[in-house]
């Protein structure tokens, strides 16, 4: 694990949702994981069946990684042991994402949408206004 120390003076983070994580200090594991469904209707009929996840294809398709072929090499010199920061300033953190201040082994962060549009057939769109 890395050896540097995190350093901050203010961090302000006015929202937090849909399993967000603020993690504050070292770690060995980050993993963030979400799905979604988003639909956008003409109009509100509903199915019934909308949120069935399994029912979807991208929401079972494996993660596709190329593997890593290429030889790395790295050389650290870390003059100043520590990474200072006055201040830290954010909107939201929404969605499986994860605000980290501190040093981390690995990382892993998976999103999976699938996004709807359910439209009137054509000449039903008067129907609505």
């Amino acid at each position: 694990m890395l050896t540097r120390t995190s350093s901050v003076d203010s961090l302000q983070v006015k929202q937090v949702a849909f399993c967000s994580v603020i993690q504050l200090g070292d770690s060995c594991i980050l993993n963030g994981f979400s799905r979604a469904l988003a639909v956008q209707r003409e109009a509100e009929i509903f199915f019934g069946d909308e949120g069935n996840f399994p029912s979807y294809p991208v929401f079972k398709k494996p993660l596709p990684l190329p593997p890593i072929t290429e030889k790395i090499s790295i050389v650290r010199h870390n003059l100043n042991p520590i990474i200072k920061v006055n201040k830290i300033n954010v909107i939201a953190v929404s969605s499986s994402s994860i605000l980290h201040v501190g040093n981390s082994q690995t990382v892993s962060m998976e999103v999976r949408v699938k996004h709807i549009r359910q439209l009137l057939p054509e000449g039903h769109e008067q129907d609505m206004r």
